[in-house]
């Protein structure tokens, strides 16, 4: 029998509603930090993995976005999100994909938007903490990441010419806008085709063609506004961050020499050890966001059968080397900090075949279903996948050494999964997880 089940019939009996008298004679006496450690079955070297965990630190600075942090561009991005009339039908927006009521998802296997993706749509919640952006690390900032979506032929389906004109025609958007950013760039020009955008992967097109015959000068200035717009964008997703989970809580009142705390049961503590011990699973989701942030092949099956035909971060870190959207490029604010060196030291591999970034599991019980391809519907699933590996395919060489079925009990697989249904938080800004209000300005 584990430590751990040797422990919990005990603990069960200290815990609130878990046994035991129910109207105690006299308060329980404190406990040490050590004291409470003993109890709950950890020792000073996995609390400390678990301590690292709840740390929330500030935001990281964007200094590739210069109004990263500008409040009037987080009311303009926070009103982008919700437009739909950005997208090619008029219909979809970013926030149909990426919906609050959902945790900033939308409940399917793979995303819908003007057609059908190919992948799962993740939670932007705590994105700002990201060093990669999607499933494959296309993007290196949320600013650029969020102009892809808008020109995907399968997500929003829009143009960044149609996109400037909608916004110029708004009478709050264009205030908010050019009240940071300048006058929008004319475009009643008759000359000016009524849609065109460039492709981002060289392909030619009705609306490439189209593109190519603006004038340069005029490209530029469409294209300098339209990042203007995706920075806005980027200024308000790095401002939905979520946290005071009930696993935190626990943290705060272990470090004081508790081990009672609300949402915190039995059953999630022992998963918790599990967690940061015997499991393993603190190897490739650790720190605040519970991620480390690479990408790994874990060898789930693709759900049409067969071997695996997305590529990953092998294709991703191509398109984020080659975008001009890039913190190394053009339009970036910072071309020689932190952000710029690695896009420009990126050395892709054709060990990258295959493999996701690895997602954060804060809000991991509301985002279901799983994986890049929406694969498993219920945590349950997700554990009893890594528990036997039922199924995997392609094995890589991190695989061999790191990922082996853990063969868990019924037992521990319960237990981790009551653990990992305490990593979800709350809006730290709840107005901004909602749709905005529409404000009139100006005279």
């Amino acid at each position: 029998m584990s430590r751990v089940a040797l422990i919990l019939p005990a603990l069960a009996l200290l815990l609130p509603g878990c046994g035991g008298d129910t109207a105690p004679t006299q308060q329980e006496p404190s406990r040490t930090h050590g004291e409470a450690l003993a109890t709950i079955g950890l020792d000073d070297e996995r609390w400390a993995r678990v301590r690292s965990m709840a740390e929330i630190p500030p935001l990281p600075p964007d200094p590739t976005n210069r109004v990263a942090d500008d409040p009037r561009a987080v009311e303009l991005g926070h009103r982008l999100f919700f437009d739909s009339r950005l997208s090619g039908t008029g219909k979809v927006s970013c926030a149909t994909c990426h919906d609050p009521e959902q945790d900033f998802t939308d409940g399917l296997p793979v995303a819908v938007g003007v057609g059908v993706n190919q992948r799962n749509a993740p939670t932007i919640l705590n994105s700002g903490y990201h060093r990669w952006l999607t499933w494959d690390g296309r993007a290196d900032s949320l600013w650029a990441q969020a102009l892809e979506p808008m020109e995907n032929d399968v997500e929003m389906g829009g143009d960044r010419l149609d996109i400037l004109r909608t916004v110029s025609a708004d009478p709050e958007l264009r205030e908010r806008y050019e009240s940071m950013f300048g006058p929008l760039p004319d475009l009643a020009d008759d000359d000016l085709p009524e849609h065109a955008r460039p492709r981002r992967d060289g392909g030619d097109d009705v609306l490439s063609r189209a593109w190519s015959a603006i004038p340069l000068d005029r490209q530029e200035a469409i294209t300098s506004a339209f990042v203007n717009l995706g920075k806005s964008l980027g200024a308000y997703q790095r401002r939905l961050v979520s946290a005071n989970a009930p696993f935190d809580r626990f943290v705060d009142a272990v470090e004081s020499g508790a081990i009672e705390s609300d949402g915190f049961s039995p059953q999630a503590i022992e998963g918790l050890t599990l967690f940061v011990g015997e499991a393993g699973c603190w190897e490739c989701h650790a720190g605040p966001m519970l991620t480390t942030g690479a990408f790994h092949d874990i060898g789930v099956p693709p759900v049409a059968g067969g071997m695996p035909t997305d590529s990953g971060r092998f294709a991703g870190a191509d398109v984020v080397g080659a975008d001009v959207f890039n913190a190394a490029g053009p339009h970036s604010d910072r071309t020689d900090g932190t952000r710029a060196r690695l896009v420009r030291s990126l050395v892709n591999s054709p060990d990258n075949w295959g493999r996701f970034r690895t997602p954060s599991l804060r809000e991991v019980s509301r985002t279901a279903p799983y994986m890049h391809e929406g694969r498993f519907k219920s945590l349950e699933e997700v554990v009893r996948f890594y528990s036997t590996l039922e199924g995997a395919v392609q094995l890589d060489h991190h695989q061999e050494t790191m990922l082996t079925p853990l063969n868990l009990t019924p037992a521990q697989q319960a237990a981790l999964v009551a653990f990992l249904e305490t990593l979800d938080g709350s809006p730290n800004e709840p107005d901004l997880a909602r749709p905005p209000v529409k404000t009139e300005l100006g005279p």
